[in-house]
């Protein structure tokens, strides 16, 4: 099952709903957490699981709490770089969605996209690539 992290309050919303686009039919476990105003501005997947959380790195914590070590297919929506040693030791194939990722982020393995430069169709492909 394909892991997905959200943070909402570090990604435009265009680049989150590209995301959610690409990945309609896709069984996922999403957890999404940010402010309530950055939430309200996406129609989140009624099986994703959605956190308020406000305040400075409150939405990291919780994404950092939910993410789950393994060989499966990771989806990180931040460019953040304090998610760097959570990408970096993910064992499996890790996408990152953002429009200034962290240099943190990148690496072997690592693939870094923004839908809104990008289009959908890497995003199709990265998909389409772990499944």
């Amino acid at each position: 099952m394909l892991q997905v992290l959200v943070d909402a309050d570090n990604v435009d919303p265009v680049r989150t709903r590209a995301l959610l686009d690409a990945l309609a039919g896709v069984e996922t476990d999403t957890v999404v957490a940010g402010h309530p105003r950055a939430l309200a501005r996406v129609d989140w997947p009624e099986d994703a699981t959605v956190v308020e959380a406000a305040g400075w790195q409150r939405a990291d914590l919780v994404l950092a709490a939910a993410y789950r070590p393994s060989e499966e297919p990771l989806v990180l929506v931040s460019g953040d770089g304090d998610f760097g040693l959570l990408v970096g030791r993910h064992g499996g194939p890790v996408l990152i969605v953002s429009e200034a990722a962290s240099y943190r982020l990148a690496g072997g393995g690592v693939t870094v996209v923004d839908p809104a430069i990008d289009g959908l169709e890497p995003l199709r492909q990265w998909v389409l690539g772990v499944s």
